[in-house]
């Protein structure tokens, strides 16, 4: 199960980075770093918006991420 949970999270986070390459592919040159940060933080909010699907055991990476890192977690719970 482990394993399987594994690949869920990798394929999420291919997904997500499958996105940033759309989004920068277009434009390959910025003309600074915050442009750049810009361009990705407006590509994460648009991937955000599609993402509806709750993924098994969240409840339990949740917790674990809390546990971890609370004081950044806190704003968005």
């Amino acid at each position: 199960m482990l394993s399987r949970y594994r690949l869920n999270t990798t394929n999420i986070i291919e997904g997500l980075n499958r996105q940033y390459r759309k989004v920068t592919k277009t434009k390959s040159v910025f003309p600074s770093d915050v442009s750049l940060e810009k361009m990705l933080y407006l590509a994460s909010e648009n991937v955000i918006k599609k993402w509806t699907q709750r993924y098994r055991s969240w409840d339990q990476v949740l917790n674990q991420l809390i546990v971890l890192y609370n004081e950044r977690l806190t704003q968005y719970l």
